[in-house]
C-alpha cells in the first residue's frame, strides 16, 4: 500500500485517478477546490481517503494539505499534480489578470505543492513526483499559446527536478495526455472575452463556441488512470509518458517536424561557432 496525494479530484482525469487509487486499496489524499464533491468517493473508501479543500494558488491551504497528509497517513509517495485549466485566447487577445492567474493554477501551484512534499520524499529517499501535462506541452496552436506556455513551463521544471532529485531516490514523471472525454472542454476551459476579427481564422476557430469535439475524444479517463496507476508502480520510468493514440500521433508529427527544420538550418547554425573551436554549451 502506497499513500498519493492528488489534485483536481472533483471530475475529469483526476476523480478517474483518485477512484483507481482507492479502488487498488491504496491511501489517497484527494483535493478539490469544492471538497463536498469528493463526499461520495470518501466515504465509499473511510479507512483510506482523505477529502481536503485545496485551491492550488492558495499556499495556505497548500502548507495545510501537505500537514494534514503527513498527519493522517505519515507521508506521501506519489504526488499527482493534476489540478488545472484551459485557456484559449490569441496573444494579442489575453486579459493579463487571466494569464496569470492560469500560471498560478497550471504551474505555480504545482511548484508549490512540489516544495512542500520533497522535504518527506528527501528524508525517506523514496517517492513519485506525476506532473500532468499535455499535448500541448510539446506544441501549441493558434488560440493555445498561454496554455502551452504553462505546461512547457511545468515540462521544462520537471526536466531539471528529475536529475536533481534522481540521486536522492526520488522519481519524476512527466504524463502528456492527448484529448481525453472529460469535462474538460466545458468547465474547465476558460477563454478571454476579447476576439480580435482579424484572428477569427486562426486562434478563432478554436475558441469555445467553435470547438465541437466535447463528448467525442478518443480517450477514456478511466483507462488513463489505470495506466497513470501501473506507471507509478513500475520500477523504472521514462521522462515523459504520451497517453492516447491521438497524442502519439500529433507529437511524432513534431518530432518529425523539429527533425527536419534542425537538418534545414544546420549549415546557418553551425556558421556561429568561432573558428577556433572551444567549449560546446
Amino acid at each position: 500500500m502506497s499513500t498519493w496525494l492528488i489534485t483536481g479530484c472533483s471530475s475529469g482525469l483526476g476523480r478517474a485517478i483518485a477512484t483507481a487509487v482507492l479502488d487498488a486499496g491504496h491511501n489517497a489524499v484527494i483535493t478539490a477546490r469544492d471538497p463536498a464533491k469528493l463526499a461520495a468517493l470518501a466515504e465509499a473508501h473511510p479507512d483510506t481517503a482523505l477529502a481536503l479543500p485545496l485551491d492550488v494558488r492558495d499556499h495556505g491551504q497548500v502548507a495545510l494539505v501537505a500537514r494534514q497528509a503527513t498527519e493522517r497517513f505519515g507521508g506521501i509517495d506519489v504526488l499527482v499534480n493534476n489540478a488545472g485549466h484551459g485557456y484559449r485566447s490569441a496573444v494579442e487577445e489575453a486579459d493579463a489578470a487571466e494569464v496569470q492567474e492560469l500560471f498560478e493554477t497550471n504551474f505555480f501551484g504545482p511548484v508549490d505543492l512540489i516544495k512542500q512534499i520533497l522535504p518527506g520524499m528527501r528524508a525517506r529517499r523514496a517517492g513519485t513526483i506525476i506532473n500532468i501535462s499535455s499535448i500541448a506541452g510539446r506544441l501549441s496552436n493558434p488560440g493555445s499559446g498561454y496554455y502551452s506556455a504553462t505546461k512547457f513551463a511545468l515540462e521544462g521544471l520537471s526536466y531539471g527536478l528529475r536529475m536533481e532529485v534522481a540521486p536522492l531516490g526520488i522519481r519524476v514523471v512527466i504524463v502528456e495526455p492527448g484529448a481525453f472525454r472529460t469535462d474538460f472542454a466545458g468547465r474547465s476551459l476558460q477563454q478571454s472575452a476579447t476576439a480580435i476579427e482579424d484572428y477569427a481564422t486562426t486562434a478563432g476557430l478554436r475558441r469555445k463556441e467553435n470547438d465541437h469535439t466535447d463528448g467525442k475524444q478518443l480517450g477514456d479517463p478511466a483507462r488513463a488512470a489505470q495506466a497513470i496507476l501501473t506507471l507509478a508502480q513500475s520500477e523504472t520510468l521514462p521522462l515523459r509518458v504520451v497517453l492516447g493514440t491521438d497524442a502519439i500521433t500529433v507529437i511524432e508529427t513534431e518530432l518529425e517536424r523539429q527533425h527536419a527544420e534542425l537538418d534545414a538550418m544546420r549549415e546557418l547554425s553551425a556558421s556561429t561557432d568561432f573558428p577556433e573551436g572551444g567549449i560546446g554549451g
